[in-house]
């Protein structure tokens, strides 16, 4: 979380909103003092289609390894 007074707040307000939409939150000041706060608006989430993740999931091939075996030959190799 940063902190920008409310005169640099006014100047650059519109990169101050970019980085609360990236996540930022920033604290605006007046006289050193905390007096709002800007962070990103709560956005709905939307739906899955499921008939459109089954299609793209269908066309993708088998793997080879399972799961479990991937991570752990992944762990070993990379441990020493």
């Amino acid at each position: 979380m940063s902190a920008v007074s409310l005169a640099d707040a006014k100047a650059h307000l519109s990169e101050l909103v970019d980085r609360a939409e990236a996540g930022d939150s920033i604290d605006i000041t007046r006289r050193g003092k905390p007096v709002a706060r800007l962070t990103a608006a709560a956005r709905p989430r939307q739906r899955v289609d499921a008939s459109a993740l089954r299609a793209l999931t269908s066309t993708m091939p088998p793997q080879a390894v399972g799961a479990a075996d991937l991570i752990r030959s992944m762990r070993n190799d990379e441990r020493y």
